[in-house]
């Protein structure tokens, strides 16, 4: 995957920034930063629907009483 210039001058901005924290604050910073990423980072709906469809080819599937186990609601 190629970078652009304008990605690149993001990543090196973001980088200062991260020098700039004291060492003590960085595990919180960590956990933050890992939190984004896994909320932006969601799969295509067609890579959903194709895991989806594979699960159900291979008999793949859970009770829905297992499914909303450890959910609040």
């Amino acid at each position: 995957m190629k970078v652009s210039k304008n990605e690149t001058d993001i990543q090196k901005k973001l980088l200062r920034e991260i020098k700039q924290v004291p060492p003590e604050f960085l595990p919180a910073l960590l956990t933050i930063v890992h939190s984004f990423r896994e909320s932006v980072a969601f799969d295509s709906a067609a890579n959903s629907f194709e895991r989806g469809w594979k699960e159900i080819s291979e008999d793949d599937l859970k009770p829905i009483e297992d499914l909303w186990q450890g959910l609040e609601y």
